[in-house]
């Protein structure tokens, strides 16, 4: 467990950690705004396509095996992003960092599902929860600390610099410790299901993470089209290869158990706020308030602490308690994100530490749902269908991201104006509306909350 903890508290917090880092990137690589932004989605890009075919080659190869070479890729290619001397060079390494991740991270939630017993799984969810939680909140904390110390004069280079001794570590622990395990039944690779989904899951990402900076252009709405096209040909390549006694990437069928289908929609929404609320949060604190990555990172501190404290309460709470624990974290977590809304349109000057209190609101709700609503996605998903569902859960957490700062992004850039005379009010007005979209979301995610079964144990797929 603690292995492949730090595999996935590692393949998140890359996701986060290079926010903050983002102006000093900019200035030192001389990177276009465009640039700018391949060098923080682009990661999430190859993440997200890789995740579901990285499941499958788990389940065929061995789970050990892949965690193993997914963490070497992932460690190799953050030492390219250190070395990077240009910012197409430093796009094109965390490009391949992605696909390291992809490797890597279907393996984690298999680990758990396969190797750890009904009785203590949602315990091992649990921590699961707490890693990737803390990972998301406090990426930015670790980003702010490490740019602030400046190590050997590394400067931005250090957020990259630190994977390479904890991957080295954990690939010698991996290889030592790490039991292996694969499907029972031989498992193939669907070739055709593989490209399909690749190019159909590209189709939608794109667009999302370039439409904003190319100010939306025919083509990312085409790509939009055809990415719908795709997921229908892939659902009906899918199914004809069952039909035929092949084996699919994905079994269709896993979208019949409610706690999966509902769950998966689930954690789409709530990764569209986590992600892209606190990049728009960053840039609200530096551009607007003109705070260094040090200071900003400090903002969430209090914030990762209260999302540790619940989501260690969450993991008590849930096996007594089932369902209704996320639904009291999502109704929080909706009143974190009104209570934000409410303080920065009244009236008060915007300072941190109007906002900490309703970030920490925040993060207590986030720390009661996104812990436990992991083990409800995989709860019900047999042993030999581990990876491939991991992989879509997986898939999900990265394509709401970038759906989420798609949206957001429309929402933020277009109240923020930095030629404002005060920069600072214009940055709350900005948090202010991109508030009130999570809000929504967040609604969004209580009403599926209480669509899922009651309690992992207790309840059926067809309840």
């Amino acid at each position: 467990m603690s292995i492949v903890l730090v595999g996935a508290f590692m393949a998140t917090l890359d996701s986060f950690i290079v926010i903050v880092a983002g102006p000093a990137i900019q200035a030192d690589l001389g990177a276009s705004g465009g640039e700018l932004q391949w060098i923080l989605a682009g990661y999430q890009l190859t993440y997200a396509v890789f995740l579901v075919t990285g499941g499958r080659l788990g389940d065929m190869c061995g789970r050990k095996r892949m965690f193993i070479a997914g963490m070497t890729l992932f460690t190799l290619a953050s030492v390219a992003c250190a070395l990077s001397p240009t910012a197409a060079g430093l796009v094109a390494a965390r490009l391949i960092e992605g696909l390291g991740a992809a490797l890597m991270l279907p393996q984690v939630y298999a680990v758990i599902t396969v190797l750890v017993g009904e009785k203590d799984r949602h315990r091992a969810f649990g921590m699961l929860g707490v890693v990737i939680g803390l990972a998301s909140i406090g990426g930015q904390l670790v980003g702010g600390l490490l740019i602030g110390a400046d190590l050997f004069g590394s400067g931005w280079r250090s957020v990259f610099w630190i994977n390479l001794p904890i991957g080295l570590i954990t690939v010698l622990l991996a290889a030592r410790h790490l039991p292996g395990s694969r499907a029972e039944l031989p498992r193939t690779l669907d070739v055709p299901g593989v490209v399909v989904f690749s190019a159909a899951l590209f189709l939608l990402a794109f667009p999302l993470i370039q439409g904003h900076e190319a100010g939306w252009p025919w083509w990312t709405w085409a790509s939009l089209a055809a990415s719908t096209l795709g997921f229908a040909l892939f659902v009906q390549i899918e199914r004809r290869t069952g039909d035929r006694g092949g084996d699919p990437l994905l079994r269709i069928s896993l979208f019949a158990t409610r706690s999966f289908s509902v769950g998966i929609v689930l954690i789409l929404a709530i990764y569209a706020v986590l992600t892209s609320y606190y990049l728009v949060l960053s840039i609200t604190l530096q551009d607007g308030l003109g705070m260094s990555a040090l200071g900003a990172g400090l903002v969430y501190a209090p914030a990762a602490a209260t999302f540790f404290v619940f989501s260690v309460i969450a993991s008590r709470l849930v096996p007594k308690r089932g369902r209704r624990v996320l639904e009291i974290g999502a109704i929080v977590l909706t009143a974190g994100y009104a209570s934000t809304a409410i303080v920065l349109t009244g009236g008060l000057p915007f300072t941190p530490g109007l906002i900490i209190p309703t970030l920490m609101l925040q993060s207590a709700g986030g720390g009661l749902l996104i812990t436990p609503s992991l083990n409800a996605v995989l709860t019900r998903i047999d042993p030999k269908d581990a990876g491939v569902a991991s992989g879509v859960l997986s898939t999900a957490q990265q394509v709401g991201s970038a759906l989420g700062v798609a949206i957001i992004g429309i929402v933020f850039f277009n109240s923020f104006d930095p030629s404002a005379h005060d920069k600072t009010e214009a940055a709350a007005h900005a948090l202010a509306m991109s508030s009130l979209f999570t809000l929504i979301v967040a609604i969004m995610a209580t009403v599926l909350v209480c669509l899922l079964p009651n309690s992992p144990r207790a309840a059926t797929d067809t309840k």
